[in-house]
């Protein structure tokens, strides 16, 4: 099957790709004319020590081939790297490109400069044109420095002389020496802070699909077969060039997934004067990157994190004190993740304030830093502010009720409207059944028996409008369920808060707040009159109500403008959406019947 990518011809990916970052960030970043190279624009500028940034700090630069964006290019910034050598897919970056790039961000030691440090991932072709570029210009009179990084977990000691690969522990290399940098630090200075982060980050990878590249002709199905019980397959140890990794297993848990990749970085370790020690040990404060690489989702990737500083705190009794999500070295789409664990101690520890400065390198978040204690201040949850329920939510503010004798009134509308309610049940049935999905009817009809059970019970509140609204929206809320339950939940709410907040409540406040919750149906459903809904019923006689005061006019009002829906060939909301106007024309739309209903119910009950 052929690829899927957002692409045009591979040839000019590299070009496309860099024109895209110089859009994203037009005042930050520059492009080294002729070559694949991205310069902090504070290069743009004159050659002699007294304008040249190198003139006052060591200048960084890294590089390798493109596909593991953000690396290097989006670390380029202030107190990260002074420019990025992009090679083309998965291909190192050319010689002439490199020294380019150093003759760029360096002056010669002779003209007051301070020096260049490359940093460079463990694999051949890297170390083998960095290195030449790294003597040629040396051969100019540059300063120029070189450090490997080979953090990666997954290849035995002695498995050849090629050693480890540099992954994604080259980023926390790129933050120390670009911190040391920009304090000032001498060139020897800057080289052994990368040096000390090199020698101590440990990475591994794991992957639940490889990674296809921009041009391939099929996908890469290294990873599409199944274990002999038929569960889909995982790969550890892999890099990020997609070759092959440690072990192919079935797919595992986050949790076993944590154990595993935590359990290499650990046997791996670490070589202190000739012997290997475990990579940390208990007590030991940690910085822990948890990398995307490429195809995962963010809240994968929460999870993978949380697996992974759980056991990292509870099996091995350490503490992360800065944990970093996201893609940080990717490899195109590769759905997978790795971790890169520091220990912070020792020389480490004492680099910790180059990893919290600042810098504006678009590919880098700040880090949160939890400075110790028995638990993150995030653990600890904000405790919910109860509300108060029924007439206790209202009770010390309810405005003047003018309306003789509500409680009675009340009662008897609430069981006239839930009487005729339920046995409308039919009959909204027949239309939905038509017009919708058949439901319109029974939804009333539960709705009306719950309020009808909570009225006999005494749970409605009938001597005052503003809580009696709030015990219908609950009533409305745990029983009917859908759409139009939310919404005739939410104008029964609005209706509530608009009576609260008048100075008293007479007829003419009760038609507003009438008004309201009608609005208010309209505003979070996004129907309106004509939309052949509910509304086209309630409209009207929110408006009939407001100029009269009456509530047989109201229901008059309601029920000319549910028969009128019958008419109308076309509905913007709802189920009946989706209908032909054939299909629609002569059924009149049952939410809107509904509210005829009851309005007829309420102005039978109260005249």
């Amino acid at each position: 099957m052929k690829p899927k990518k957002f692409l045009n011809d591979p040839a000019d990916a590299v070009d496309e790709y860099v024109a895209g970052l110089l859009l994203q960030y037009p005042t930050r970043l520059r492009k080294l004319a002729g070559h694949h190279v991205v310069l902090s624009s504070a290069f743009a500028c004159a050659r002699d020590a007294a304008s040249h940034p190198n003139g006052a700090s060591v200048s960084l630069l890294s590089g390798g081939g493109s596909g593991h964006e953000p690396s290097h290019a989006g670390f380029v910034g202030m107190n990260m790297l002074s420019g990025a050598i992009l090679g083309g897919i998965f291909a190192s970056p050319s010689v002439a490109s490199i020294l380019a790039a150093i003759r760029a961000v360096t002056l010669p030691k002779a003209a007051g400069g301070k020096g260049c440090l490359l940093i460079v991932k463990n694999y051949t072709g890297d170390r083998l044109n960095f290195g030449m570029a790294l003597e040629l210009a040396a051969g100019e009179g540059y300063d120029a420095k070189m450090v490997v990084v080979a953090d990666d977990c997954a290849v035995e000691r002695k498995k050849g002389i090629t050693g480890a690969r540099g992954v994604a522990g080259t980023v926390l290399v790129h933050k120390a020496a670009g911190g040391a940098a920009g304090k000032g630090a001498s060139l020897d200075e800057v080289t052994k802070a990368a040096e000390t982060i090199a020698n101590s980050v440990g990475s591994l990878g794991v992957a639940l699909d490889t990674v296809t590249i921009p041009g391939a002709a099929a996908v890469n199905d290294r990873l599409d077969g199944t274990s002999a019980t038929g569960e889909p397959m995982m790969e550890v140890g892999l890099g990020i060039h997609g070759e092959a990794g440690m072990r192919q297993c079935p797919l595992m848990s986050c949790d076993d997934i944590a154990k595993e990749m935590l359990a290499a970085i650990q046997v791996y370790g670490k070589e202190v004067d000739g012997k290997i020690l475990p990579r940390y040990e208990k007590g030991d404060e940690l910085l822990v990157l948890v990398n995307n690489l490429g195809g995962a989702s963010n809240f994968e990737m929460s999870l993978l994190a949380r697996s992974l500083v759980t056991r990292l705190e509870g099996t091995y009794g350490c503490q992360a004190s800065r944990v970093l999500v996201g893609s940080y070295m990717t490899s195109f789409d590769m759905r997978g993740a790795s971790v890169s664990v520091l220990p912070l101690k020792g020389r480490a520890r004492d680099l910790l304030p180059l990893f919290d400065a600042n810098t504006d390198a678009p590919g880098w978040a700040s880090v949160d830093v939890w400075t110790g204690g028995t638990s993150r201040p995030s653990n600890t949850e904000i405790d919910e502010v109860p509300g108060a329920s029924g007439s206790a939510a209202v009770a010390s503010s309810l405005p003047p009720l003018l309306l003789d004798n509500f409680t009675d009134k009340a009662r008897a509308a609430i069981e006239q409207a839930c009487t005729a309610l339920i046995e409308a049940e039919p009959l909204l049935t027949k239309y939905d059944t038509i017009v919708g999905d058949g439901d319109c009817g029974i939804t009333q009809m539960r709705g009306a028996k719950e309020i009808s059970t909570r009225l006999d019970s005494g749970a409605l509140d009938l001597t005052h409008p503003v809580p009696l609204f709030s015990n219908l929206a609950d009533a409305i809320s745990s029983s009917m369920g859908g759409t139009s339950g939310v919404l005739l939940e939410l104008m029964f709410r609005r209706a509530g808060a608009s009576l609260a907040s008048s100075s008293k409540i007479a007829s003419k406040e009760m038609a507003a707040a009438f008004r309201a919750g009608v609005e208010a149906v309209s505003f979070y459903g996004g129907a309106r009159e004509g939309s052949r809904t509910m509304l086209d019923a309630l409209f009207p006689a929110s408006e009939a109500l407001t100029s009269t005061e009456e509530v047989g006019a109201a229901a008059a009002a309601a029920r000319k403008g549910a028969d009128a829906t019958a008419k109308m060939e076309l509905a913007e909301a709802g189920r009946s959406n989706y209908l032909s106007k054939e299909v629609l024309r002569g059924t009149p739309d049952p939410g809107a019947v509904a509210a005829a209903v009851v309005l007829e119910a309420l102005a039978k009950a109260i005249s």
